[in-house]
């Protein structure tokens, strides 16, 4: 099965829904939609139905049914960060291609697709097809958006993420992090969580070449002389933030190598008191 790297490169803590988990989803949203749609139209219909004449009223049941479902669909993934109600009983969840959580844009612009083109346009056709040939089980809506669906009831990762260093926190949140591969952050992740099992030349070379590839896809570069390990936990600890609203698991960060210190050259031997003549002078 397919799945999805988080902000926190966790293969396991969000992996993809399957289209029959989605489909069922659906079928929840659908019944509220209908009880939205139906509560809305009669009231409607007693009042004005009868002075109005057929193609008002196809036109009126068609503007409450895009209402109705861009509208749901909408307002619930912008205020839950990317829920419906049948999302919250499958334990699913829409989120942004890089993790985060999606905004007003993503969800109007999933919602209008999925009327026009994915679901009510073409009876579902379209929707189901294109998410069962997607690699990440996306339909059009998510395409366009730049959306995926997940699960997230999945099993959690047992390493937490070191703490992001408190230099690195003001250039990490306005760092571009959307380009990162899932790979580099797996291996960004596993490097993190066996540093203190590496030894100082093999953690600092592996380190470097992490750091390395990870500039190619990260903008703007981090200040001049962050250490590799410190750079790698603060882009995968940013990554975390926005994929949740929150800072993720935190650990003690990796232990740096001892400053060096100069050998101290040798003390002379303590001096030898005489011994005390008891406040009498010495004889001479």
């Amino acid at each position: 099965m397919s799945e999805l790297v988080t902000g926190e490169a966790v293969v396991l803590e969000l992996r993809l829904a399957r289209p029959a988990t989605r489909a069922l989803a659906l079928g929840v949203d659908l019944l509220i939609e209908a009880a939205i749609f139906t509560a809305l139209l009669i009231p409607v219909g007693l009042t004005i139905g009868g002075r109005l004449s057929s193609s008002m009223v196809t036109a009126l049941i068609l503007i409450g049914m895009v209402g109705t479902f861009v509208g749901y669909n909408t307002v619930m993934e912008t205020l839950t960060r990317g829920k419906t109600v049948g999302k919250y009983a499958l334990g699913l969840r829409v989120v942004r291609d890089d993790g985060g959580p999606v905004r007003f844009r993503h969800a109007f612009v999933r919602a209008l697709a999925g009327f026009v083109v994915d679901f009510f346009g073409t009876s579902g056709v379209v929707g189901f097809t294109t998410a069962m040939m997607s690699s990440r089980g996306k339909r059009v809506g998510d395409m366009l958006a730049g959306t995926v669906v997940v699960r997230e009831r999945a099993p959690q990762a047992p390493d937490p993420l070191p703490d992001i260093p408190p230099q690195l926190v003001s250039w990490a949140s306005m760092a571009e992090l959307s380009r990162v591969p899932d790979d580099l952050a797996l291996s960004t992740r596993s490097f993190l969580s066996r540093y203190a099992e590496l030894q100082p030349a093999a953690r600092e070379a592996l380190g470097g070449r992490l750091a390395g590839t990870m500039a190619q896809y990260v903008s703007p570069p981090p200040p001049p002389g962050t250490p590799a390990w410190a750079y790698l936990a603060a882009v995968l600890g940013e990554r975390s933030r926005r994929a949740f609203g929150r800072a993720p698991q935190q650990q003690a960060a990796p232990p740096q190598p001892p400053p060096f210190q100069p050998p101290q050259p040798p003390q002379p031997p303590p001096q030898q008191q005489p011994p005390d003549s008891g406040g009498f002078a010495a004889p001479r």
